[in-house]
């Protein structure tokens, strides 16, 4: 909007402005075009701008670093890429931290193929311990796009809920919503008390719920 991705440091809080909480604006473009130009297909040109801002995330970022819940770099990290660690079949649910039982992965499983069918939109689990990840990979092996959320549970900074949304998710979903999600089911409180799997599952029933929801001014407002 993780696997762990990431910049260097000294570039992570331009990358979480630039990436999660900049939406361009009609004043932002008519400063990248000339005065003579017309801005006609202004959407087009924020989707462009938000698929790019994508990419760049998840080409050199921690998602933890650009996640809609706040969480920031804890400390500078190197950036992962570890193929090996992918499974050899394609699935929506990676598991490397074995935080989940077969039963809750296959059930993930389910209600992610449901979401997809439903709404259209992508959702991917991949749950880790930095720097035990596949990493930049991932991108590839779920061919990431602007209808992808990408959700990583990874308690390394404390909440354990992470979240790089996609340009079109973004356009139908409050930001807030992440935010609230993450306090609610990611805090360390919760985790600790109900283990890392009851997150997951709470999250993932959260998300479909949301996603599931007609797109308005009060949409995703209950997290539930």
């Amino acid at each position: 909007m993780g696997f762990l991705l990431q910049l260097p440091s000294s570039l992570s809080l331009r990358a979480t402005s630039l990436a999660m909480r900049t939406r361009p604006t009609r004043a932002s473009f008519f400063r990248h075009t000339s005065l003579n130009q017309t801005p006609i297909n202004v959407q087009k040109w924020v989707a462009d701008f938000r698929s790019k801002s994508l990419n760049f995330a998840l080409s050199g970022t921690l998602v933890l670093a650009l996640s809609l819940t706040g969480v920031g770099f804890a400390e500078g990290k190197t950036g992962v890429n570890k193929p090996e660690l992918l499974p050899e079949e394609f699935t929506t649910v990676i598991d490397v931290a074995g935080f989940l039982s077969d039963g809750q992965e296959s059930r993930l499983v389910q209600q992610i193929a449901a979401i997809e069918k439903d709404t259209g939109f992508k959702l991917r689990v991949l749950a880790q311990n930095y720097p035990d990840t596949p990493g930049l990979a991932i991108k590839d092996f779920w061919q990431v796009d602007d209808r992808t959320i990408v959700f990583v549970a990874d308690p390394t900074f404390g909440n354990i809920l992470n979240f790089n949304v996609g340009a079109l998710v973004d356009l139908d979903i409050p930001r807030s919503f992440w935010s609230r999600l993450a306090g609610k089911y990611g805090n360390i409180f919760y985790w600790k008390e109900k283990g890392e799997d009851a997150s997951i599952e709470a999250a993932v029933v959260a998300i479909s719920n949301c996603l599931r929801e007609p797109v308005g001014p009060n949409n995703c407002s209950d997290v539930k």
